[in-house]
């Protein structure tokens, strides 16, 4: 219990610094955007922005995570890291097609951008944001790994400006700079709306994707004195926390001691799933089940 509390502190330590960095980053970007005349640029400060608002968001909510169970929520606040997760990947879509609307008219009339200014931000923008990127090296909760992901993702979008502005320096081709900022674009969409179906398939208490339903129920059928199981329900808390519940089947005449070892048996295959959170309903051959069938 100690190393998850400070499993949790550490990781909204981190959020902390992530957000701090961007944020300060992203108002030197719209200054830095403006002088060089660079849409890739100030379209990366509107992101970088968004992406402060998001990792806001993502620290109250991974703090608000760390707290334990109370009288409205039995679970504790682990959901609410997904739910961060979740308001994160909703502002980067939009704050995506927004800077697509921007760059796409600048395609078709390019205007002039100042090199130089557009190499020094470069450098100065895979600084920080790797720096950031380092401080979430080793995410473990959904909502942590979203923010990582799209910070990766801005130090490989200023490695591209780099690459643009050094070419700037020679040539007139203007049009490379908000071809650069609509292609960072779009792959960042792409990106962020394989991060949104896969939050939302979370929050909608879908199975983990590492665990297969089917072999869960098979494992548990081999449990010690376990005739049968039925209703078996795994959803995730926050793409970390994993939890399930099962009825459970045994022969009529099983007594108390033999009961205890049936659940003990059921947690421990429960545990090689990485499921941490168990419920279970014992339930004797003869008895009837008083909940509604499972339907597809």
């Amino acid at each position: 219990m100690h190393n998850h509390s400070h499993n949790h502190t550490h990781g909204s330590d981190n959020l902390k610094t992530a957000f701090f960095l961007n944020f300060v980053f992203s108002i030197l970007e719209i200054a830095g955007g403006i002088l060089t005349n660079s849409m890739a640029i100030l379209s990366d400060a509107l992101h970088d922005f968004g992406d402060s608002l998001a990792i806001a968001i993502a620290w109250y909510l991974q703090k608000k995570a760390a707290s334990g169970s109370d009288e409205k929520f039995s679970f504790g606040y682990k959901r609410f890291s997904l739910l961060g997760a979740l308001i994160n990947s909703i502002i980067l879509v939009v704050g995506s097609v927004f800077i697509l609307s921007e760059s796409i008219p600048r395609i078709l009339s390019p205007e002039e951008t100042h090199a130089p200014g557009m190499l020094i931000f470069s450098l100065l923008g895979i600084t920080i944001n790797g720096i950031a990127v380092l401080k979430l090296k080793g995410a473990k909760t959904l909502n942590e790994k979203v923010v990582s992901w799209h910070l990766i993702e801005d130090v490989l979008g200023w490695a591209a400006v780099l690459v643009v502005s050094i070419v700037l320096l020679f040539t007139d081709f203007y049009i490379l700079d908000p071809i650069l900022s609509a292609v960072i674009t779009l792959y960042v969409l792409y990106n962020v709306v394989k991060n949104l179906k896969a939050t939302s398939y979370l929050f909608l208490q879908g199975v983990p994707s590492e665990i297969s339903l089917k072999k869960v129920e098979n494992q548990l059928g081999k449990a010690t004195g376990v005739k049968s199981v039925h209703h078996t329900h795994i959803w995730s808390l926050d793409g970390e926390n994993h939890v399930m519940s099962v009825h459970v089947v045994v022969d009529t005449k099983t007594n108390a001691e033999k009961v205890l070892e049936t659940k003990k048996s059921v947690k421990e295959i429960a545990k090689s799933f990485d499921i941490n959170h168990v419920t279970i309903e014992i339930e004797f051959e003869n008895e009837n089940c008083y909940m509604k069938p499972d339907t597809a």
